[in-house]
């Protein structure tokens, strides 16, 4: 099923960078359930760091076959990198009557569905658990935004580089295998579809660290249409934040210096050359490279002047047991 966004002429397309949508599309595949891609040693890592009252707080958003959720779940609109830390405060801070109000906006004249209305019920409890939640998610996974940055500052670039160009279809069609462009119409997989005009409003593209297949959409703002939608190449970046965590691990296993000559090891390589990728000499690796190949870890053969170090099937197979 595909909710309909119709764009009858050139549309003012911007780009905003906003930890609080990525925090949502986290949140909703780690804790609420709807599993989006994100890879499971994440998925685990951010469900340790969340407590019973955020996982109650978060539940109503991955209720399934829904996917309509009152604003407050992105209380601040996403226009310019607020911090997650005022969301939160907006959260702990808003009266019940603030939250009743945004269900009724968005439900109308139906009755609450059954997902949100122990939300309606109990306001004020659904407030601060769903800001324990989004600090405690944010907590788990901001180191990652911090290393992500420079391909978050790529992306914005290249938005921005078709926008300049008037490559919107391009662009469309690039953000996300569940969002189609075609004939003045821009598609996106929804659960409960509808149809929508962006008229004179802007649209306002959002990347975020969520997994591959995580889109989150707000088509009811009255200046702006908002879409997160995943950061190319994100599989990348949750796959290297894993592998330092993983080296950190061999490491305490092996000892730093052993750890990172196992790793470089992709292809046999001379003890001189390891030797620079290790920034040091032959002689001040020659102690850990015996250890190693002792191990079984490494095979060693002198070839003419050069003695050539390859990383053995043993070797091969621990660095898989740390997903490295």
């Amino acid at each position: 099923m595909w909710s309909e966004l119709r764009i009858d002429s050139t549309p003012h397309v911007t780009v905003a960078v906003s930890p609080q949508v990525t925090a949502l599309a986290i949140l909703a595949d780690a804790i609420s359930g709807r599993r989006r891609g994100l890879p499971d040693r994440w998925r685990e890592h951010v469900q340790e760091a969340v407590s019973p009252e955020g996982w109650e707080a978060a539940l109503p958003i991955g209720a399934p076959g829904h996917s309509v959720a009152p604003d407050s779940i992105v209380p601040l609109t996403p226009l310019g990198e607020v911090p997650v830390a005022r969301h939160v405060a907006w959260l702990r801070d808003a009266k019940p009557d603030d939250l009743q109000e945004d269900l009724g906006r968005t439900f109308g004249t139906e009755p609450v569905p059954r997902h949100w209305r122990r939300v309606a019920d109990q306001p004020r409890r659904w407030l601060q658990g769903y800001a324990t939640a989004v600090d405690e998610v944010w907590s788990a996974v901001e180191p990652l935004w911090r290393r992500a940055r420079p391909a978050i500052e790529r992306e914005v670039e290249r938005v921005g580089a078709a926008v300049v160009r008037g490559a919107h279809d391009v662009l469309f069609g690039s953000l996300s295998e569940r969002i189609v462009y075609s004939d003045g119409t821009l598609r996106v997989s929804d659960l409960e579809p509808g149809r929508y005009e962006l008229g004179g409003r802007r649209l306002v593209l959002v990347p975020t660290l969520a997994g591959r297949d995580s889109i989150v959409v707000n088509y009811e703002h009255p200046e702006l249409v908002w879409i997160g939608y995943p950061l190319p190449g994100v599989d990348a970046v949750w796959r290297q934040a894993g592998g330092d965590r993983s080296a950190d691990e061999l490491s305490a296993v092996l000892g730093e210096m052993r750890a990172g000559l196992l790793a470089v090891l992709h292809t046999p390589t001379t003890m001189s050359r390891l030797a620079e990728q290790a920034g040091t000499v032959p002689s001040a690796i020659t102690y850990h490279c015996e250890r190693l190949a002792s191990a079984g870890l490494i095979d060693r053969e002198r070839k003419g002047r050069e003695v050539w170090v390859t990383r053995t099937r043993r070797g091969d197979d621990l660095l898989e047991l740390f997903d490295i």
